[in-house]
């Protein structure tokens, strides 16, 4: 879910070679462009992979049915996914009437593997082996680099991740990295101070190391596909992703929205208030981030317990005011929270929506949803998405 093949900038000259091992031509979905003939193909073939990922198994006649395309079409897109290992026939639906059953088919979704890695923790890098249907099946972690050093962030990563090769158990469809920072769509890191990465070829890089198709978000956006993929999130909404660092992904019109500079809901650095408030990494006082990030929370509830209530009150509030504005000039339904539950949960959500009711329009944002997501390793489940997007068009 990013911009089309034909947007993506070109990784550096250096790292041509990387992500050319790809398990098929996939398509991005819900273009805003008119498909054009000569990406008929391509379309169909993501919108038949999508068909069946969501609705499970079903036979050719069905899914000529669900999706449009005739069944010729599909009896030749079907023999070609059968070929590449991508779709499998599961047997004959039960008989009833006369005729011969149908035989149904379906992703092979023990088939293949997805390797997904999240580096916004505040103390590990996490990655895992996943299912097709993004569910977690080995799980490994490093220790994080205690200071922004690039070299060092890269090796820990590397190392992670050919632990986690050597785990799978099924040939690996690809590799999605959550990291925070600005990042391009063709995978390069912009900036990540925490990481101590600047314009770095991330996803360039690991896929030559690795020799697998390797496709690097920033963690929030990750994130925010796997509420959308997998989670209960409408159409319009903002993930707001709290760890080491607070940053949010956004969804409108069920796209994800990146910005011209590749920084859509970089909010953890907006300045929250005109009172100051704590330094900031980036050398701000009163940054979003060093009032909400799950370090300084918790280290503020250490050195004063009893002002636990205020303190998480006070960080729902400045939330909200950063949010209002976004809220109402998107439109956004939702605002989704990814983070600790003691933390969030209770005083700080309702803090926010309080605030955030008081801050927008009366009577039109007062149905706006704030709460805290179910799902776990949700940008591990994100990195997922991205693989399956990128590799299948399925989202």
């Amino acid at each position: 879910m990013s911009v089309s093949d034909e947007q993506r900038p070109a990784p550096p000259a250096e790292y041509s070679g990387a992500n050319t091992h790809a398990f098929g031509p996939g398509r991005h979905l819900r273009s805003r462009s008119k498909v054009l003939p000569e990406h008929a193909r391509g379309h169909n073939r993501a919108l038949v992979l999508q068909t069946l990922y969501h609705a499970g198994a079903m036979s050719r006649a069905d899914l000529s049915r669900e999706t449009g395309l005739t069944r010729v079409t599909i009896s030749d897109l079907v023999a070609e996914f059968i070929a590449d290992g991508i779709v499998i026939e599961m047997g004959v639906r039960e008989a009833v009437g006369p005729g011969k059953p149908p035989i149904l088919i379906d992703i092979d979704r023990i088939g293949h593997q997805i390797l997904g890695l999240d580096l916004s923790g505040p103390s590990a890098f996490t990655g895992a082996v996943l299912s097709l249907d993004g569910d977690v099946l080995e799980r490994r972690e490093v220790p994080r680099p205690d200071s922004p050093d690039g070299e060092a962030a890269y090796a820990a990563l590397h190392e992670l991740a050919k632990t986690l090769v050597a785990a799978s158990t099924q040939p690996l469809l690809g590799v999605g990295i959550g990291t925070p920072g600005v990042v391009r769509p063709d995978g390069l890191v912009l900036s990540s101070p925490n990481l101590g990465w600047t314009n770095f070829p991330l996803e360039a890089k690991l896929g030559i190391d690795l020799d697998l198709p390797v496709l690097a978000r920033n963690d929030a956006n990750a994130a925010v596909l796997a509420e959308y993929t997998f989670g209960d999130a409408k159409a319009d909404f903002m993930l707001i992703k709290i760890g080491k660092g607070v940053g949010a992904g956004l969804i409108t019109g069920s796209q994800p929205l990146l910005g011209s500079r590749f920084a859509a809901g970089e909010i953890g650095h907006v300045v929250v208030g005109t009172d100051g408030g704590p330094r900031c990494a980036c050398g701000k006082d009163g940054c979003l981030e060093a009032w909400l990030s799950v370090s300084r929370l918790r280290a503020a509830l250490d050195s004063d317990a009893d002002a636990r209530d205020e303190i998480l009150r006070d960080a729902g509030t400045r939330m909200a005011i950063a949010i209002a504005p976004i809220v109402a000039a998107l439109d956004l339904s939702e605002v989704v929270l990814s983070g600790p539950a003691d933390l969030l949960d209770g005083i700080l959500i309702d803090a926010a929506i309080e605030t955030l009711h008081a801050r927008t329009l009366e009577g039109v944002f007062e149905d706006v949803v704030v709460r805290r997501t179910h799902q776990e390793d949700i940008v591990l489940r994100g990195a997922a998405v991205m693989v399956l997007s990128g590799q299948l068009g399925v989202s």
